[in-house]
């Protein structure tokens, strides 16, 4: 005889806000990182008879840990998560190895799934070791080196030079009279305002012998 488990699950504990709905408090609910990631393990349990409720406390307690800088379960999630993705790197490669023989199709796509695992279990050490040994942050303001000896740099111009207004090109305009300034040389003369009428010299009183 089949024994049927009666035992109820512990009901999860939902809080109002003062003039909440229900229908707000299970819109909260369901944005809750820690219900969405309960429901989600519950779904698929590496252990039979898991709940939601007590889940989603034990996920309080982790994400509470985390925002208080204790990251010890987060860095043994890592490297279980590595052991995990290296086990099954050696796993597709056997299978692999085993279709290489005969069936190469197969053995292609056991390689190629082998690949994806190991990729992605070094990607996993490496976001452990940043983790463990974060790296400063530096800013540096880029600059492209052109072929030659210009150089170009992205950052703002300096305000006090004016070399590049020296650059450039200036349209050609006729010079103006102005006071102190000179003319073309080129261009004809303008007669003047003084003696405008010029008469006829006079004879000139000599003497017979010089």
């Amino acid at each position: 005889m089949t024994k049927v488990n009666t035992k109820k699950a512990a009901p999860l504990k939902l809080s109002a806000a003062e003039g909440e709905s229900e229908e707000q408090v299970t819109a909260r609910a369901a944005l809750r990182p820690t219900i969405t990631a309960a429901a989600a393990i519950e779904k698929f349990p590496i252990i039979e008879g898991l709940e939601l409720a007590p889940l989603v406390e034990s996920l309080a307690e982790q994400a509470k840990a985390v925002n208080s800088g204790n990251l010890i379960r987060v860095e043994a999630m890592l490297i279980s998560q590595a052991h995990t993705l290296d086990a099954i790197f050696s796993h597709l490669a056997r299978r692999s190895a085993m279709n290489l023989g005969e069936y190469l199709n197969a053995a292609e796509r056991y390689m190629r799934l082998a690949l994806k695992a190991q990729s992605q279990c070094r990607a996993t050490l490496q976001t452990l070791g940043e983790l463990k040994q974060p790296k400063p942050v530096a800013f540096v303001q880029q600059a492209n080196i052109a072929h030659g000896p210009q150089q170009v740099n992205n950052g703002p111009p300096f305000q006090g030079d004016t070399r590049a207004q020296e650059n450039k090109n200036q349209p050609n305009e006729l010079l103006e009279e102005q006071p102190n300034e000179q003319l073309d040389t080129g261009a004809p003369g303008t007669a003047g305002g003084v003696n405008q009428a010029v008469e006829t010299l006079g004879a000139i009183n000599r003497t017979e012998n010089c």
